[in-house]
């Protein structure tokens, strides 16, 4: 499984980014997707999260300003982050989550990330 992110970039505070992230070497729309922000110097962190059936979920910090979506023709999962702020920063990943199979856990799979910088 190979995943490939894009779209990220410099922005001005309370400007808006949209990420892609397109899936190849599986049956996308089984795949649960999920978009992690590793901070510079931070941890890599969960914001949004969207399942194979299109619930989504998000971390407190980007309620209501990010949108995950995807699109099972495209194989493809968005992230559209609005009002974006300097604690945005960060590389973004996207991972993708499968179920074994005959067993339990899934596999996953990330791709390469991409750089969002939030700055004046």
């Amino acid at each position: 499984v190979q995943l490939q992110a894009s779209g990220g970039g410099l922005v001005q505070p309370g400007g808006s980014l949209t990420l892609s992230c397109t899936v190849s070497g599986s049956s996308f729309s089984v795949l649960t997707m999920t978009w992690y922000q590793q901070p510079p110097a931070g941890r890599r962190d969960w914001v949004a999260v969207i399942t194979s059936t299109g619930v989504t979920n998000y971390h407190d910090s980007v309620k209501g300003r990010f949108t995950i979506s995807r699109d099972n023709v495209a194989n493809t999962v968005y992230l559209q982050m609005n009002s974006l702020g300097t604690y945005d920063t960060g590389v973004y990943y996207c991972k993708a989550s499968r179920k074994k199979l005959g067993r339990d856990g899934y596999d996953d799979y990330w791709g390469q990330g991409t750089q969002v910088t939030v700055s004046s």
